[in-house]
């Protein structure tokens, strides 16, 4: 029986997603959780992996298993052994074809952004910061040259995986509410801190430092150097991938309303 999951973390304690002999990361939590509620050891493949202080909103992964149990109890269960940043917020089963990773027709990230002279507080590892101001309609425009096909290797980290630089970059909206500025990202595929470094050259921008035509240069360059450093993992939300309704999978979790 092969069960489908949807994860919620925080990522400030863990050395990202995916299992390292360190073991402190939120796969090896999860995966030891499920062990130790199923009795036998259980090996997760996930939709997208997340890297060192970056939060999950709705992780999906999958799992196969012999042992029957009722959703809810998938879900309590691994609660029971599960630190309190990490939490299973739905478990259904799924049809063998599904595959969390390849089955996912996009991915969806949030950045949330503290704009404000005083650092983070009570909100510390949980949003980016920056102390200029920012002109949002500059920002919007820079954003305008990344949308659709690129060659995103400008924005790609040295030690990036994918087997190409390419990808399709459907979405980024840009809103406040109050101090804190939400970007939202949805695409193909995201390379290795392609977010992060995006969010970099836009603060540049916002902040007046470049123009926004300086984004079309940079995604044209296809040289890492040409682009603003890696920003502040802090504030980046995966909130998880879209798939097809023939899954019947949930598109959300409540996790989603405390987003500014």
């Amino acid at each position: 029986m092969r069960i489908a999951l949807g994860i919620s973390y925080l990522g400030t304690a863990y050395q990202g997603w995916q299992s390292q002999p360190s073991g402190q990361t939120v796969q090896d939590r999860l995966e030891s959780a499920l062990g130790q509620f199923a009795t036998v050891p259980i090996a997760t493949l996930c939709a997208g992996r997340t890297d060192a202080g970056v939060h999950g909103l709705m992780q999906v992964v999958h799992f196969d298993t012999d042992l029957v149990r009722e959703p809810f109890s998938w879900v309590r269960g691994t609660n029971r052994f599960l630190p309190p940043d990490i939490a299973v917020q739905w478990a259904q089963p799924a049809p063998d074809a599904f595959h969390a990773r390849a089955s996912a027709l996009a991915r969806r990230y949030t950045y949330v952004l503290l704009e404000s002279p005083v650092r983070p507080s009570v909100d510390a590892g949980r949003v980016g910061w920056t102390f200029r101001p920012l002109d949002g309609d500059a920002l919007r425009q820079g954003a305008t040259h990344l949308i659709g096909e690129h060659d995103f290797t400008s924005f790609r980290a040295s030690a990036c995986q994918a087997l190409s630089p390419v990808k399709h970059l459907t979405r980024i909206d840009i809103s406040r509410r109050g101090a804190y500025w939400r970007f939202d990202f949805e695409a193909s595929a995201f390379l290795h801190h392609m977010i992060r470094n995006i969010m970099g050259c836009l603060l540049q921008i916002g902040q007046g430092l470049q123009p926004p035509g300086w984004m079309r240069e940079v995604l044209a360059a296809r040289d890492r150097d040409a682009a603003a450093p890696t920003f502040a993992p802090d504030g980046l939300y995966f909130l998880g991938p879209r798939y097809g309704p023939e899954w019947g999978l949930p598109e959300r979790t409540a996790a989603y309303d405390w987003l500014p």
